[in-house]
């Protein structure tokens, strides 16, 4: 298993970098001056070059708690990058013939999703709208930005929505996608490696009263734009001194038969990127 960086909050409530693997979780603890903002902020080969080189600080206890790994990055969204995303987002809209124009058109959607604070971790509860009536999760692969735009590593995110919200017009976009608990991302990141695109396999899971209510995978082999691409239109014309993360979109969309409820909990599987789950409640 590739080395990951995870974010820990100690007992003593200190919040740290830890280095260790998916399989096994954060093993030792990076120096308190080691940070991911500072990280991204020195360029794209700054996080590799730490969990392979720097210095540990001993051993990180067993009792510390994984939080999202994130620091002031924002967190942006990639929309409409896979058929099935098409598809669905045609179905549920009143207006059909934005979604199927932007999956083709040169420029690929994008879109704000919080900040950094707003992220949840593993084990953390997300939310869905209390004035929405069609709620999904959105599994998929958090692109990890350096300050230099390039692509410092990998993490799984997911993107909750409002179905019911986003389908009643493109303009309410932003209602339906940023709210509090709409974001979550973990369990850690896995630097990049030189070579092409890497493919992760996508598993999403609904589970609602200890039984499966949904179960869907793909793979991100099946992102009609390339990472590179994706970036390159977020930093166009934006810039992000301390990294960013950009979730590339999901190609598992369940039919209108199924929606999220308080209570439920949703499981996602990427590989090497690991497994994040996370309990469902109601808000607003």
């Amino acid at each position: 298993m590739p080395q990951a960086l995870f974010k820990v909050r100690l007992p003593d409530d200190e919040v740290r970098l830890a280095r260790g693997s998916i399989e096994d979780g954060p093993g030792e603890l990076l120096r308190p001056d080691v940070t991911l903002d500072g990280l991204l902020a020195a360029g794209g080969t700054a996080l590799a070059e730490a969990l392979a080189s720097a210095e540990a600080d001993g051993p990180c206890p067993s009792e510390a708690v994984v939080l999202a790994p994130i620091d002031d990055q924002e967190v942006w969204c990639a929309g409409v990058t896979y058929k099935r995303s098409k598809e669905a987002r045609m179905e549920e809209s009143t207006q059909p013939d934005h979604y199927d124009r932007v999956y083709d058109a040169d420029r690929p959607e994008i879109f704000f999703k919080g900040n950094g604070w707003r992220a949840r971790g593993p084990g953390e509860t997300i939310g869905i709208r209390n004035d929405s009536g069609w709620d999904m999760a959105e599994a998929e692969l958090g692109l990890v930005i350096a300050a230099d735009g390039t692509i410092a590593g990998y993490v799984a995110g997911n993107d909750m929505s409002s179905r019911t919200i986003e389908g009643e017009n493109p303009l309410y976009l932003p209602q339906a996608k940023v709210y509090d608990l709409a974001c979550a991302l973990g369990p850690a990141i896995v630097p990049t490696s030189d070579g092409a695109d890497p493919e992760f396999p996508v598993r999403m899971t609904i589970i609602r009263d200890g039984a499966t209510l949904f179960e869907g995978e793909t793979t991100t082999a099946q992102l009609k734009r390339s990472h590179r691409e994706l970036v390159d239109h977020l930093t166009r014309a934006l810039t992000f001194p301390r990294g960013a993360v950009l979730l590339s979109g999901t190609g598992i969309v369940p039919d209108a038969s199924v929606t999220l409820k308080a209570g439920d909990s949703v499981r996602i599987e990427m590989g090497d990127l690991g497994v994040l789950e996370n309990p469902v409640v109601g808000i607003g």
